[in-house]
């Protein structure tokens, strides 16, 4: 895997936590979690076609 895909990962990880802890605690919806996330997938697909 590339330098810039591996980057592209981690920070996909960390944004998708960052939701899913955020949900969690309450300081977001269902639908607001589940547009933050699509946005979070696009941009990884983005990365990873180039």
């Amino acid at each position: 895997m590339s330098d810039d895909l591996t980057e592209s990962v981690e920070t996909f990880l960390s944004d998708t936590q960052t939701v899913l802890r955020e949900y969690d605690q309450g300081y977001m919806d269902a639908d607001a979690a589940l547009s933050v996330l699509e946005g979070h997938i696009d941009d990884l697909r983005e990365d990873f076609e180039g």
